[in-house]
């Protein structure tokens, strides 16, 4: 599924030609996806301006004008693709079979941008603007790890006195929101950190950030940068806005990589794989403390 950098590699890709324009009309090939699309959905925003698009967590965030947001998901296989208008060019290929081509937004300028999901688990919903914040996908999520909250004051505070193993943690869209399996299996790496390690090491008794803390928080903003700047990673259904691969699983450290050596220098470890809560989990046990 999608993490955080795929969906904002995305998401940079659909800005300049959704951001600030109107939809002219909405074509609904279907009734549904992961859930019924919104009731008379077509309607409601034929004609409305996209007045900012965004991001939180893993979803796709459209403001419109009026006062609805629509928020978009893209599951496991969905994707966005932008044909026509003034970047026609721009798409390189699709690699989507156009019968799983189940919205398509036709914007001001004659762009359109095409969603299509082979295994429907993506959803679109319109939700009022201002019950945005209290809808139950929004309502409890943490902090944004590119952003000013993420620090290492606020992740030792919310991990003092937890039992909970340090992945696990970190994938509670409650403390972080974004973080997925692939990016803190190499956050972790780089900061030399075992995810089997429970998530109280990462603060004191009292409650301050310990020296591993301080480790982790550079680590995740430098993986999910490097990410994002390689245009996420594709490992079966993931591609950019314009049909491009994005290509960070050459960047990986240890994900994926069980059996192989070690990539940190100095270090003669094996990558090993193990199960946690029913996902893989990647990492060095000799530089992984």
């Amino acid at each position: 599924m999608p993490e955080l950098p795929e969906v904002e590699t995305v998401l940079r890709g659909l800005a300049p030609v959704m951001a600030g324009r109107a939809i002219e009309w909405l074509e609904c090939r279907r009734h549904d996806l992961r859930f019924p699309f919104p009731e008379n959905f077509a309607a409601r925003v034929r004609g409305r301006r996209i007045v900012t698009l965004g991001r939180r967590a893993k979803y796709l965030v459209a403001d419109l004008d009026g006062g609805d947001t629509l928020l978009m998901h893209l599951g496991m296989s969905g994707r966005f693709t932008i044909s026509g208008g003034e970047i026609g060019s721009y798409v390189h290929s699709t690699g989507g079979d156009p019968k799983h081509d189940h919205v398509v937004f036709h914007m001001e300028d004659g762009t359109s941008v095409t969603y299509n999901d082979p295994r429907r688990f993506g959803f679109m919903l319109l939700i009022p603007g201002a019950m945005f914040d209290e809808h139950p996908l929004m309502r409890g999520l943490g902090v944004e790890p590119l952003g000013n909250g993420f620090h290492a004051g606020y992740l030792a505070a919310r991990a003092t006195g937890r039992k909970a193993d340090l992945k696990a943690f970190l994938l509670d869209q409650r403390i972080v929101a974004g973080l997925g399996n692939i990016y803190v299996s190499e956050a972790l790496h780089r900061a030399g950190i075992s995810p089997h390690r429970v998530a109280a090491c990462l603060a004191t008794a009292k409650g301050h950030p310990t020296e591993r803390c301080e480790r982790l928080i550079p680590a995740i903003r430098t993986v999910l940068e490097a990410a994002i700047e390689a245009g996420g990673s594709t490992l079966r259904d993931y591609k950019q806005a314009d049909g491009a691969l994005g290509y960070f699983q050459h960047q990986f450290l240890v994900y994926d990589r069980a059996g192989e050596p070690c990539l940190r220098d100095g270090c003669k470890g094996i990558v090993r794989r193990t199960i946690q809560a029913g996902r893989s989990t990647f990492h060095c046990p000799s530089c992984q403390r």
